[in-house]
């Protein structure tokens, strides 16, 4: 009933959240212009920004890549002279250079990686001014490409992709900041902290004085969820009370990481003249959800069985939270990693193998099931475009997708795209899996310990953030390599997708005939789904066998790792 229950509530907002992001995407003005467009109008003063001068997709790229990477120095000089920084109540020292390297390449790349224990790490400014401000930025950033790729699709022989300034102001200033304030009141009435005090001394019932930590954990919280950034107040992310107190926030938190994902699906269907088009993929992405859902669900009611053969009934509650439970645990760990979030509510390293590997294979297929805002819809669309193309292939036509011919630049783009991915997990995994200081990670050996580093690298370079906690990645090698899979997974993915966008732009459009292959319908779905699930199966099967499908076939035997 939850998972019905949730997936009915998210069809009936895709919608709205579409019709609101349509109108940003167009530059329109929203109810909410009338109170914020005096801010609006003063950023573009103080910084000297046209935001009606359009930009080539060089140029958009360019602005973008300097952006993100001031953002980047900046939090990184945030987190090593914390010591010396005010907003400091728990006198936490500097941050090393290997760690904040990895946290503001985490932040920046909207993966939200954490080696740490933001409560015993971070002071309130550091989380606050260094991670928060990320949280709404590269969200923000994330669903600006989106918008620059759709009017790739929607223009006509046009140079231009729209302005990267003006996207990520409104979207942040219109979107992301009037509904996480209204999230963040809701969160603080449910139980969740918002104070700038970094502890309170309580005593247990057993009579024992315990340290509780405190902080701005609302606001950050909002964010994180909403934006898909995923990285927690505390260590133990919305597995922890202060972050998700009841089964209502729980819900209303997986609601938010699929929200402006799905809404997102019709505004592309609205930008380029089809709403069906959005329903279309939507459909497809739902598809593909449903049965990673179904699959980890079945395998954590099912339980562990060497449990069972000690005579040990029931469902595997390891490292889950009693008041969630297994439905909920489950479906939250398929939405994280659909969505590239990476917030977690249960121990994924906890999970059953092959209710791991679901997860796993998520975070593989490239942000494609509803993924992160703004890259969950152009990293489909690549793979539409990929579609299209063996579609093409297979009618001896010019393939064309949504009144667009895709010739050789966007095929040969889309797969240098698509292949960014596999090449920084496949490779890095191996590096690790072979080198003294990789191999020193892993808390479990054989198949399992496997799985550990495959996970963080996939997590890393699909810039999800969640993790197989067993891996003990705080250290100058991993920070290090995770950070190159997190720049790699987020900004060589990026580039090519806005030379796409440009490319398409330029392009006249074609109108459909009776010879063009449709894109709305029941086949098209399927292609879709075959597509993407081969890509991602023939790419990552050897290793997913190595790992989690090697660990649930010892497991049946008897043999735990």
């Amino acid at each position: 009933m939850l998972i019905l229950g949730f997936v009915a509530i998210l069809l009936a907002l895709a919608k709205p959240m579409g019709l609101w992001l349509f109108a940003l995407y167009e530059g329109r003005a929203t109810p909410l212009h009338r109170l914020l467009g005096p801010v609006e109008r003063g950023f573009y003063r103080l910084s000297g920004i046209d935001p009606n001068e359009e930009q080539s997709w060089r140029r958009y790229a360019l602005h973008m890549l300097l952006f993100n990477l001031v953002l980047l120095l900046f939090t990184y000089a945030i987190l090593r002279l914390q010591g010396v920084l005010p907003g400091n109540p728990q006198g936490f020292g500097a941050v090393g250079a290997d760690g904040a390297f990895n946290t503001a390449v985490s932040f920046t790349t909207n993966t939200n990686w954490q080696w740490y224990s933001g409560e015993a790490t971070l002071s309130n400014l550091s989380q606050m001014l260094g991670l928060t401000i990320h949280n709404f930025l590269s969200a923000a950033t994330g669903i600006a490409i989106a918008f620059a790729l759709f009017r790739g699709f929607a223009r006509r022989e046009m140079k231009t992709i729209g302005n990267f300034w003006a996207d990520t102001t409104r979207v942040t200033l219109y979107l992301l900041l009037p509904i996480c304030v209204i999230y963040a009141v809701f969160l603080i009435a449910s139980g969740v902290p918002q104070t700038l005090a970094g502890s309170i001394d309580a005593t247990t019932l057993e009579g024992v004085k315990q340290t509780i930590a405190l902080g701005p954990v609302a606001s950050q919280e909002a964010i994180k969820m909403l934006g898909t950034n995923g990285g927690g107040f505390f260590n133990a992310n919305s597995a922890h009370p202060f972050e998700n107190p009841t089964a209502l926030t729980n819900l209303v938190q997986m609601l938010s990481i699929f929200a402006i994902g799905v809404g997102l699906t019709w505004c592309f269907g609205k930008a380029v003249g089809d709403t069906r088009q959005g329903w279309a993929i939507l459909a497809a992405m739902g598809i593909i959800f449903l049965s990673g859902v179904a699959l980890t669900y079945w395998q954590e009611a099912a339980g562990n069985p060497a449990l069972h053969q000690l005579g040990v009934a029931g469902g595997n509650m390891e490292g889950k939270e009693v008041r969630f439970g297994i439905a909920a645990s489950a479906l939250f760990a398929v939405v994280t990693t659909a969505a590239s979030c990476g917030a977690v509510n249960a121990m994924h390293d906890s999970f059953t193998a092959l209710g791991g590997l679901i997860p796993l294979f998520n975070m593989q297929l490239g942000e494609v099931v509803v993924g992160g805002v703004g890259a969950g819809i152009y990293g489909f669309l690549l793979f539409a475009i990929l579609a299209v193309f063996v579609a093409g292939l297979m009618v001896g036509r010019t393939p064309e997708y949504v009144g667009k011919k895709i010739e050789a630049r966007e095929v040969k783009l889309t797969v240098l795209a698509i292949a960014i991915l596999p090449l920084a997990i496949l490779g890095l995994t191996a590096l690790a899996s072979v080198l003294p200081a990789g191999l020193a990670g892993p808390l479990n050996k054989g198949p399992h310990g496997f799985s550990e580093i495959l996970y963080a690298f996939t997590s890393s370079a699909g810039n999800n953030g969640s993790a197989f906690a067993g891996l003990s990645a705080g250290t100058p090698f991993y920070n290090g390599l995770l950070g190159i899979a997190m720049w790699l997974g987020r900004f060589m993915v990026i580039i090519p997708v806005l030379a796409i966008a440009g490319s398409l732009a330029a392009k006249r459009h074609t109108p459909a005939t009776s010879g063009s292959f449709p894109t709305t319908g029941g086949l098209w779905i399927g292609l879709l789904v075959g597509v993407i699930l081969i890509m991602g199966g023939l790419t990552f099967l050897p290793s997913l066998a190595l790992g989690p499908i090697a660990d649930h076939l010892t497991a049946a035997g008897g043999q735990l790792f």
